[in-house]
């Protein structure tokens, strides 16, 4: 095992899987000679040369049309968006091509590509470097949606998703992607499974990606004030372990979702309904989101703009005292 930042896990886990495999391959801006803008290609160009690290124009719609079409012949390729607010411009080949080629096939074709997408704040890249859009992702049918909030799970999710069958989107958390350590091994997390960070007994707070370390250090305050938190990291949003999620709501009965992104429309939504529909027997407070503002992201004042420990903490408290 190795002790590794996320960025490196990321980088290593690509490495030992293309060892294994000579199918895949790997294309995006600049992820050759500069091993990628935030180092989670770095080496891999030096040795697998330039026809498995293949650097692309700033394209996205090409970028994720070139990885379909390598999927079609028998390719596994890992695609990198330099950051997930560039994704729009290859929406279509990702929605009508990308999703959908087993469907329209009707099986005779799968489209193992994955798709890698830095998102979200804590660099300061104001409304067009620091964009959280997994709801967006959440809504395609067809794709598995996958967010790790350390480098020990996104070294285990990637390893699953790069051999699996059908499109993951991978979502890499850029804000955490040297903010600390993980122990990693080359074990693989099943894509669909959610993790239990702290076990609690009065509030279940959901968090995945960058939101999971602001939510175990919201948990741990709450606990100085007598209230015992469960912290559960979704780590796949798509598919989602409900049974995992109502697990911990019938124990504690209140739930608080935590996202970066805007609240309207936000993924969080989507859980509180599935809270609404399946677990509302269970509940004993209003579910509580905390999240991003309805606005674009802002250059100055991120941190008024994103949710942080202190904002988790107190929506934590309102439902524990409802």
């Amino acid at each position: 095992m190795s002790e590794l930042t996320m960025a490196a896990a990321v980088s290593q886990t690509l490495r030992d899987e293309m060892l294994r495999d000579d199918r895949i391959v790997v294309l995006g801006e600049d992820i050759g000679e500069l091993g990628g803008l935030f180092g989670a290609t770095a080496g891999l160009l030096a040795e697998f040369g330039e026809q498995r690290v293949i650097d692309g124009p700033a394209a996205e719609g090409g970028l994720i049309g070139t990885a379909v079409g390598l999927a079609l012949y028998g390719l596994r390729p890992v695609a990198e968006v330099q950051f997930a607010d560039l994704v729009w411009s290859g929406f279509e080949q990702l929605v009508s091509e990308m999703a959908q080629l087993r469907y329209r096939s009707a099986g005779q074709y799968s489209c193992p590509v994955v798709l890698r997408v830095p998102y979200g704040g804590g660099i300061g890249g104001g409304m067009y470097q620091s964009q959280s859009p997994e709801a967006h992702f959440c809504h395609v049918p067809g794709i598995t949606v996958v967010a790790p909030a350390d480098a020990a799970d996104a070294a285990g999710l990637l390893r699953s998703a790069v051999r699996a069958e059908d499109p993951v989107v991978f979502l890499e958390p850029k804000g955490l992607y040297a903010a600390g350590r993980a122990q990693v091994s080359e074990d693989h997390v099943r894509l669909g499974s959610a993790r239990l960070r702290r076990d609690g007994t009065d509030v279940t707070v959901v968090a995945y990606g960058s939101t999971v370390p602001l939510a175990m250090e919201a948990a741990e305050a709450a606990a100085s004030r007598g209230i015992q938190a469960d912290v559960v990291d979704l780590r796949t949003l798509v598919p989602l372990d409900i049974a995992a999620l109502l697990r911990s709501v019938a124990k504690t009965g209140r739930a608080v979702l935590v996202s970066e992104a805007p609240r309207g429309g936000g993924y969080p939504a989507e859980l509180a309904a599935t809270l609404a529909e399946r677990a509302l027997l269970h509940l004993e407070a209003p579910v509580e989101r905390v999240t991003g503002l309805d606005t674009p992201v802002p250059y100055a004042h991120e941190d008024k703009y994103l949710p942080d420990a202190d904002r988790i903490t107190a929506a934590i408290e309102r439902v524990a005292n409802f």
